[in-house]
């Protein structure tokens, strides 16, 4: 292939296979990097590549990229997806959880039921009232009254720790 062919494929083919590619990945970024990668690999090769096989040559070439890259991402983490809690120790113990469990139980069964499916499940007033057979309203006392109980019986913060 020589560096005119080579030029003409570039016309021809950089869209259709930055959109080949952006299809499957969904990032511009990722896209124009698959699709230099290809070009280069392309131009690396170019005289092992024939000019009319060149179109087959730059697609497989740019699925077989965007695969490895996709493969690489999938091994790294990125920072933010770690997670602190299982690298962090501390010699005090917490039974907040049990604390909170312990506070829950002594509710009164409907605004267990109310306070649960609200704050632990994320159902609507609407949902809870329907689940329970229960008016709105009435759900929004029981979730209030149960809150308030909650808070009292836990305390400060400071006192749990």
């Amino acid at each position: 292939m020589t560096p005119l062919q080579y030029n003409q494929c570039v016309d021809q083919y950089a869209d259709p296979v930055y959109r080949f590619i952006l299809h499957n990945i969904k990032d511009e970024d990722e896209a124009r990097d698959i699709v230099q990668d290809t070009f280069e690999k392309l131009w690396i090769n170019a005289s092992n590549v024939n000019h009319e096989k060149a179109k087959s040559y730059m697609f497989t070439t740019a699925y077989h990229t965007m695969v490895d890259k996709i493969r690489r991402g999938k091994k790294m983490t990125g920072f933010a997806e770690v997670n602190y809690q299982e690298h962090y120790h501390t010699d005090q113990y917490s039974d907040l959880r049990e604390i909170l469990k312990e506070a829950v139980s002594k509710l009164p069964e409907v605004q267990r039921h109310v306070i649960m499916l609200r704050d632990y499940e994320g159902y609507s007033y609407e949902e809870i009232g329907e689940i329970c057979s229960l008016s709105e309203s009435q759900v929004k006392v029981y979730i209030y009254r149960a809150r308030v109980f909650l808070k009292e019986y836990i305390g400060s913060i400071k006192n749990v720790i």
